[in-house]
């Protein structure tokens, strides 16, 4: 049935039409502008990318019954990931299914040797637990809960039966105190995804319950095979200073990041040779934040999600990549310049340890005299910030309160600090290494290749003046004020990127 207008919505139609300066055109008649043809709205076509269709066959991995292949072992069918701090699970094959263990239990864990707390991991560890598999093959996992509370175990973007998703309360029963449920499925998709609690999220997550799920490919590429891949959980938490238990009631204000559940120094850092095909794995279980990772003295290829693989055409060079919170994110390099190369997160906050967030800005406060008046009713206290956050001089100066790392680092080779903690370690690359399972100690620089103070001959030569005047106070003196004058010369040997030479 037609809708008919009444008289009053047409007048206002008209109305509005005058107002606006719009003539209707007759119907079935378009208006033309100029010599220009009438628009034709286009017919949405089908989209595809090097064969690949615009929708795919299935979205959750098709049918679920099929037949399970066989085994894939470790050496034989794929290189083991390397867990930096941390370590892939142990597993038997019982008729032709892969068996795995995991135990949700309360872990005296040490962040680093100067904070520790009581958090909740798996198999004893706490964001360093790996599950390794292959595609094809059919997994029966065991999840024993020795924690005071229910919990269940959630397979983070992979595909599974309904009943096997881990959701408690929705799909399955809570694995009860002291309880042992068992899943089982076949794995249908190979990449990097994650495992965690999905009961009481907030509180057991936030007390550690996280680890990796990777899945080899069945029949890889020759360009699958690396020559290090590595395995990283990126977490976040709240330690108050002197406590020592994690608060999962925080929301955002997190004070301790961490990878594997390490904070730096303790991160152990990535050992490559010069010229190894490295694959890094990240993926991020913390509460709140996203976190841009990045590499220095390289670039890499963003080459896979924890949805699948990013076809070549569609990889992009980077040298930093966001993780957000729920995602992982696969990134591919060649280490070919050898060295000690930072990797860490570059929010800035997030490579500080238990910062007080709630530090007035002291910095440029002149502050003379202030702490001779408050040491006679404080002895310990000290004006900080007035320059800066410098690290390495507070850990020396500041007694922390008990169990904290606040502000820390760690001294470099140098004898200066490295004033980063936090998300943060270092990927090691040599030219020849005896070991992958040790650390090479620092990065022997080649004479001439490190940044050192400037000497008296290298600023006469180049004729640098460090007194020279910058003419900064002139920066905020109207136009007028700045303008130079009449037969001023520039100085001697310098050139004006704003004039023809």
């Amino acid at each position: 049935m037609a809708t008919r207008l009444s008289r009053r919505q047409i007048l206002g139609i008209g109305a509005a039409s005058l107002a606006s300066g719009i003539v209707w055109p007759k119907a079935g008649q378009a208006k033309r502008y100029g010599n220009s043809a009438p628009y034709q709205a286009a017919a949405a076509q089908p989209k595809s990318q090097g064969g690949r269709p615009y929708w795919q066959k299935t979205y959750s991995g098709g049918p679920i019954g099929v037949a399970p292949l066989p085994p894939g072992l470790p050496g034989e069918h794929y290189k083991p990931v390397v867990v930096p701090n941390g370590a892939a699970l142990p597993f038997k094959v019982v008729d032709g299914v892969k068996v795995f263990h995991v135990i949700a239990e309360e872990v005296d864990h040490a962040f680093d040797s100067g904070l520790r707390a009581k958090c909740w991991g798996y198999n004893g560890r706490v964001n360093g637990t790996a599950i390794e598999a292959v595609e094809g093959e059919r997994v029966r996992i065991y999840v024993t809960n020795r924690l005071p509370v229910a919990t269940s175990t959630h397979w983070h973007g992979i595909y599974l039966p309904n009943g096997m998703d881990g959701v408690a309360g929705l799909t399955q029963p809570y694995i009860k105190t002291g309880e042992t449920a068992k899943y089982e499925w076949t794995l249908r998709q190979y990449g990097t995804f994650m495992f965690h609690s999905h009961h009481d999220e907030m509180t057991q997550m936030g007390m550690g319950l996280i680890g990796m799920f990777i899945i080899h490919p069945r029949h890889p590429s020759t360009d699958y095979h690396v020559d290090r891949d590595f395995s990283l959980m990126i977490s976040e938490w709240d330690v108050k200073a002197g406590t020592a238990r994690p608060n999962t009631l925080e929301m955002n204000d997190f004070n301790v990041l961490t990878l594997n559940g390490k904070v730096f120094p303790s991160t152990a850092p990535l050992v490559c040779k010069a010229g190894d095909r490295v694959r890094i794995r990240m993926g991020n279980l913390g509460a709140t934040d996203h976190h841009p990772m990045h590499i220095h003295g390289h670039h890499f290829r963003v080459a896979a999600t924890d949805g699948e693989d990013i076809p070549l055409s569609a990889q992009w060079p980077e040298t930093t990549v966001l993780v957000a919170v729920g995602q992982t994110r696969t990134i591919e390099l060649i280490t070919d310049a050898p060295g000690d190369w930072a990797f860490h997160c570059h929010m800035t906050h997030h490579v500080m340890n238990q910062m007080g967030h709630q530090f007035p800005n002291m910095v440029g406060i002149k502050a003379e005299g202030l702490e001779e008046k408050i040491r006679p009713l404080l002895p310990a206290y000290m004006t900080m910030g007035r320059t800066g956050m410098d690290m390495g001089k507070m850990a020396e100066v500041m007694p922390y309160p008990r169990n904290t790392i606040s502000m820390k680092g760690a001294t470099g080779q140098f004898g200066d600090y490295i004033s980063m903690g936090g998300l943060f370690t270092i990927v090691k690359v040599r030219a020849e290494l005896k070991s992958y399972d040790e650390d090479p100690g620092w990065y022997q620089h080649a004479p001439g290749t490190v940044a050192l103070k400037a000497s008296d001959a290298d600023l006469a030569r180049d004729g640098i003046n460090v007194n020279e005047s910058t003419g900064s106070a002139d920066q905020s003196e109207p136009a007028s004020a700045m303008r130079r004058p009449a037969g001023a010369k520039t100085t001697p040997g310098l050139m004006d990127p704003h004039k023809e030479q």
